[in-house]
């Protein structure tokens, strides 16, 4: 978590303190839910289980908790589990607009380097024809 703090945000470092904190998520899940309801838990690998499908918003229901505090642990799983999915789509939505973005950025400085080529060929040319011009009054005038 320290690292995430100091470095700069990117999608990888939250992608890295995403999963680290929905690993810790089911492993505490998991145990809790063995600890709060043992009866419809017999050992932490079905908590964990039944942990891992809520917090993925799977829930096959196949193991539910049945008294109160367990239900608040598991409200507080399938809230980690909702969280979870949207900041990974945020994140990825953000990478794709900041990726268009960018080749819009590019495209755009593109053209400007194309119009300003274009302006300076035209400064050029009309600087020689105005050389001739100057030339040609200088003639003129000699005469």
């Amino acid at each position: 978590m320290n690292r995430f703090l100091r470095e700069p945000v990117s999608v990888r470092n939250a992608a890295s303190v995403i999963v680290v904190t929905t690993l810790a998520i089911v492993i505490v899940g998991g145990v809790a839910m063995r600890i709060i309801d043992h009866h419809e838990y017999s050992n932490i690998w079905d908590g964990m289980w039944w942990s891992l499908q809520t917090v993925t918003t799977v829930g096959y229901g196949d193991i539910t908790p049945k008294n109160a505090p367990g239900k608040l642990v598991g409200a507080l799983v399938m809230l980690q589990g909702i969280a979870f999915l949207a900041i990974i789509t945020a994140a990825i939505t953000s990478t794709f607009v900041a990726r268009a973005q960018s080749e819009r950025d590019a495209d755009a400085h593109a053209q400007e380097d194309l119009a300003e080529d274009r302006l300076d060929a035209r400064l050029v040319d009309l600087s020689q024809r105005l050389d001739r011009l100057e030339q040609l009054l200088v003639k003129l005038t000699n005469d």
